[in-house]
């Protein structure tokens, strides 16, 4: 790759120092006419090196006014100054980013020439007195720039904490050879980078991702106050998360309106000296997600970024002991759910369906909305129809999965309000309750009618009612109805018989569900949401600190959480009183018990002239055992390869009846 126009007169101004340091250093030195001076480098080839000629940009220097005599230095004749040009080049353009001083500018170009130039490599050679040694030391770059060696700020440009060094634009090395010994490299990433390339740091590869988070759903108040704030000088930032991919969202839309491109780094401290020299190169940002568990070594390296503006995010508190210098921490604000315009703007196209109701129940941060859209852009590719509401659930779905299933089974819903038979009070408080889960934000966020006191802006049902009359259905049917799989909690991997550890078990699932765009079912939750007792035993008092956690943890649940009991009593009037909505499953009627036999056979082969009526009449069964009578006939149907009869219908009811330990009605009452 040719050297850049820019960069050749600062070139030519350096050779024309270092033909003066040739000329200052021959003047006086005793061994200058020595023929055994040539086993190093005679001064006739340095003669040779120098000579405008030599140079194969000799041509460039005159265009540019630039002879490459030492005598005509440019627009100054001062031929200490060869860094002072005054094009926009890349090497300007960085200084003046990185807030770089005309002497480091000096000393940085002092060490690129032999990677532009191999003719500055014996120079250099000849001016350490040791062939070997081509490249610039930080004397010789004292030198060259007309500092004495013991002038201490001009030292100090080297110092690890300097922003040559500090920004990894500069590697002094060996560091074992006195300090006027030491050679100077410039790393191949800023050499590539002043020639024109702007291909990323492979160090780097895997650790860091464009930050492409579609527009924010919240107030802008706060990003135009960080970007004004980013715009008036660089900074670091700690923005704390109330939920997964509010600081991403945040750190978005304020460098996005500073003008900022933005690093998303994921990686490990080791690799910060390569993202804020990729940084500083292409006047990026940095922002830090996935902090570790220990992050102060993280923080620390990256508070002292120089002149890169660098934005940390995180759900947990910033902690003083982290770094020395805090940084700037600020609350990210929360995203509202159904964020329109940024599923709209993600999406470029007018969808063919009602895009507020589909993505309401979806609370996607950073750029897990983008994500989502081209996900259902491909699925729909793939089925060869527009996109539809179904592709973009599924979409957001995928994009919301997390660690829920350690700890429960994921159920992805199949049903639909037609699979319910129940009468009118229960399910309406169903859509009720769906309605709630869609605009908790917006009520209980931009109407402010939350309660206060860190209470979240979850919901929260308990569906009591006898075994089979259709809870966990309900359930599933919620969360078909928002788009949002459903989590049945284990409670046998909750429940633990050490002290403590049911909480954390509890803990971990409320902060997965918390980051995720589910609905969470505690079937049986009698188990762990059961009254509290008086204290007579250690057991009393443990079993109530379990309940007294809850009780808080649910106050500041932000998903959906819904609670089945099948004796309402059982459960805590404290919980009671936090509960959304509680729903009652009556045990059903004959009418309702034939709708159910009718629905369970709909997709069923029935010989003709079934009818479910008298079973339904004689056998007093739930939504579930009627299921179960069912499944019993069709198999028993399969295996003589004929449809269902009546008699098989009877039959199954008769099993349910044994099951359960009740009387079978005679044949002759039915």
């Amino acid at each position: 790759m040719p050297v850049p126009d820019t960069l050749l007169p600062r070139l030519a101004r350096l050779r024309d120092r270092i033909a003066e340091t040739v000329d200052e250093r021959g003047a006086d030195d005793p061994t200058a006419g020595d023929p055994l001076r040539g086993l190093y480098l005679s001064e006739e080839a340095v003669r040779y090196l120098l000579a405008p000629a030599a140079a194969p940009y000799a041509s460039v220097f005159e265009d540019s006014g630039h002879s490459g005599d030492s005598g005509d230095s440019g627009d100054s004749g001062d031929s200490e100054h060869f860094g002072d040009e005054k094009e926009t080049d890349r090497l300007g353009l960085l200084a003046a980013r990185l807030g770089l001083t005309e002497l480091d500018v000096r000393i940085l170009l002092i060490a690129l020439a032999p990677d532009l130039d191999r003719s500055f490599e014996p120079l250099y050679g000849y001016l350490n007195d040791d062939v070997g040694r081509r490249r610039a030391t930080t004397g010789l770059a004292l030198d060259l720039c007309g500092l004495p060696a013991h002038f201490a700020a001009g030292r100090a440009r080297f110092h690890p904490s300097a922003p040559l060094t500090a920004l990894g634009l500069l590697v002094v090395e060996e560091p074992e050879r006195p300090f006027l010994s030491r050679s100077l490299r410039v790393p191949d990433r800023l050499v590539a980078h002043l020639l024109g390339d702007d291909t990323p740091d492979p160090a780097l590869a895997g650790h860091v991702h464009a930050l492409t988070a579609a527009p924010a759903a919240y107030d802008g108040e706060f990003a135009a106050k960080l970007a004004a704030r980013l715009t008036a000088g660089p900074l670091t930032v700690y923005l704390r998360e109330h939920r997964e991919g509010d600081g991403l969202a945040a750190a978005a839309a304020a460098l996005r309106a500073a003008g900022y491109e933005a690093l998303h780094y994921t990686g490990p401290e080791d690799r910060v000296p390569e993202l804020l020299r990729e940084a500083g190169l292409r006047g990026a940002a940095v922002v830090a997600s996935a902090l570790p568990d220990q992050p102060a070594a993280l923080v620390r390296a990256l508070a002292h970024s120089g002149g890169v503006p660098v934005l940390l995010t995180g759900p947990r508190p910033y902690d003083p002991q982290w770094c020395e210098r805090d940084p700037l921490v600020l609350d990210a604000p929360r995203q509202r759910a159904g964020a329109v315009d940024a599923w709209s703007a993600a999406l470029r196209q007018e969808p063919g369906f009602d895009l507020a109701a589909t993505v309401a129940p979806y609370r996607l941060g950073g750029d897990r909305i983008l994500r989502a859209a081209h996900a259902a852009q491909d699925l729909a590719g793939f089925d060869g129809t527009p996109v539809t509401a179904a592709h973009l659930r599924l979409a957001a779905r995928q994009q919301s999965a997390s660690g829920l299933e350690r700890h429960a089974r994921r159920i992805r819903p199949e049903v639909g309000w037609d699979d319910l038979v129940l009468p009118a009070g229960p399910l309406a408080q169903l859509h009720e309750l769906a309605l709630r889960a869609r605009h908790r934000d917006q009520v209980l966020g931009d109407w402010r009618l939350s309660a206060g006191g860190g209470r979240g802006h979850g919901v929260l049902g308990l569906f009591a009612g006898e075994s089979g009359t259709g809870k966990t259905l309900s359930a599933e049917v919620v969360a078909a109805e928002l788009g949002l799989d459903l989590y049945v909690v284990q409670l046998s991997s909750i429940v633990d018989k050490y002290v403590g550890e049911t909480e954390k078990n509890l803990e971990r699932i409320f902060t997965e569900a918390d980051r995720t765009d589910a609905v969470l079912l505690f079937d049986e939750a009698d188990a762990v949401f059961g009254k509290r007792s008086e204290v007579k035993d250690s057991h009393d008092k443990h079993a109530n600190m379990e309940s007294a956690y809850l009780l808080q943890r649910l106050e500041s649940f932000d998903g959906i959480a819904l609670l089945t009991t099948n004796l309402r009593a059982n459960i805590d009037e404290a919980f009671t009183r936090r509960l959304d909505l509680v729903v009652d499953f009556p045990f059903p009627d004959a009418e309702q018990r034939l709708a159910l036999w009718r629905h369970s056979l709909a997709a069923v082969p029935c010989e003709d002239g079934t009818d479910p009526s008298a079973v339904a009449d004689a056998f007093e069964l739930a939504g579930g055992s009627i299921r179960s009578a069912v499944v019993t006939a069709a198999y028993a149907a399969a295996g003589r390869g004929a449809p269902v009869t009546t008699q098989d219908l009877r039959e199954g009811a008769e099993r349910e009846y044994r099951k359960a330990g009740r009387l079978v009605p005679g044949e002759g009452n039915w």
